[in-house]
């Protein structure tokens, strides 16, 4: 028995030990491919998140592998395992808008006239997020400016594809525009405001909503380092920023193909740009090019990249990217002009900076109102932890 036992204990110790090789062979990985670039302010911090981030991944992907659960499962298990208590400021509570999760967040003061409302989509590149992982962020939201926040719980990729989360958010806003009174929210002042994939949820649903005469028109859209487009992922940010945590160019490719297909079969067809037709891509250079960024934007490291052009079979599969619903920087003017006053938030030190940078420029061609606001130290989902304690970040604050 003891011979057993002893057996038992060293397969064990193997198995613990080949695991946290697995782990930190990862991790070494990924880090040989990261960079922390020296304008991050507490690059460390920023170390230890995008460390904690990869063990995730790895454990998630180890269990897959053994067959346990998948990997996805596990990272979202993992990010919406801590729930928040009772809030002193805040009502809260979880209903459904025309079949979708949402979360409401209203504030107990007494208010003399009706209230501002929020309508809020999480990040997560559309494969990750939810209500728990922006609880922190809607609940601050809803108590320093005395707004009425409803958080929505779309459904996400891969095992809904485009243009599921785009129709969630969109019927759930829809929803509580018709019924605002009920929440004591003023119906001439409703905002949609979302952060990554949640930001090109926002922008989707303001233009769809932009043309509505049955409907109030939207007060304001928010979006927070949005990802707008999908035909060149070579603009000045995405090759700047390709290794930064903690997004890295790769990284938000696969996320936009996870949420159009379902897989990421073309991940290096679009990556190089042989996705798209030359002629479709000259047609939108309008709009997509790097001629639109700003030159204090190209010269930290920016090579113009050469045109390619794509076979049938490939853009079959991804021409869905031409769609505004899923690229909002591709709309035409007609409704771009029509959209209400914008707050764009860009960062730095992330991929999708000149996607926010390029739709700045489309909005203010056409006449829009906008307030844009640059991190210089920031990086992708800096917002996230604002509140985090040791590992907040000023900028995100």
């Amino acid at each position: 028995m003891a011979v057993v036992y002893t057996l038992l204990v060293l397969l064990l110790a193997v198995f613990v030990a080949g695991f946290i090789l697995l782990v930190m062979g990862a991790i070494n990985f990924d880090f040989s491919n990261s960079e922390i670039p020296p304008g991050v302010n507490q690059p460390v911090k920023l170390r230890i998140i995008h460390i904690i981030l990869i063990s995730r991944a790895v454990v998630g992907k180890i269990l897959e592998n053994i067959g346990i659960c998948s990997q996805v499962s596990f990272v979202r298990y993992m990010q919406g395992r801590k729930t928040l208590g009772v809030d002193p400021k805040l009502f809260i509570k979880d209903l459904w808008f025309e079949k979708v999760p949402v979360r409401i967040y209203q504030p107990k003061v007494p208010s003399a006239s009706q209230r501002r409302g929020v309508m809020f989509f999480h990040g997560g590149g559309w494969v990750f997020g939810s209500l728990e992982t922006h609880e922190k962020l809607c609940r601050s939201i809803a108590r320093g400016s005395e707004s009425v926040v409803v958080s929505v719980g779309y459904r996400l990729a891969p095992e809904h594809k485009y243009p599921a989360a785009y129709e969630d958010c969109l019927n759930a806003t829809i929803h509580f525009m018709k019924n605002t009174e009920h929440y004591g929210v003023d119906p001439a002042n409703v905002i949609v405001c979302g952060d990554g994939a949640g930001g090109n949820l926002a922008a989707a649903v303001s233009q769809t909503l932009a043309g509505r005469s049955d409907l109030p028109r939207l007060r304001a859209q928010i979006l927070i380092y949005p990802a707008l487009q999908a035909l060149d992922f070579n603009l000045p940010s995405y090759q700047q920023n390709h290794g930064v945590p903690l997004l890295f160019r790769e990284r938000a490719t696969f996320y936009m193909l996870q949420y159009l297909n379902g897989n990421a079969a073309n991940l290096e067809e679009v990556l190089e740009g042989s996705h798209i037709p030359i002629d479709i891509k000259l047609n939108y250079r309008k709009w997509v090019s790097p001629d639109n960024i700003p030159e204090k934007f190209k010269v930290r490291g920016y090579k113009p990249h050469v045109l390619l052009d794509c076979t049938t079979e490939v853009y079959e599969t991804v021409k869905r990217f031409c769609e505004p619903n899923l690229c909002p920087l591709l709309a035409e003017d007609a409704i771009v002009h029509q959209l209400p006053e914008s707050f764009i938030l860009t960062c730095e030190y992330d991929v999708l900076r000149d996607d926010g940078l390029l739709y700045k420029k489309r909005l203010e061609d056409n006449g829009v109102r906008v307030t844009w606001y640059h991190l210089e130290d920031g990086f992708h989902g800096i917002i996230n932890s604002f509140n985090s304690d040791w590992l907040s970040f000023s900028s995100g604050k």
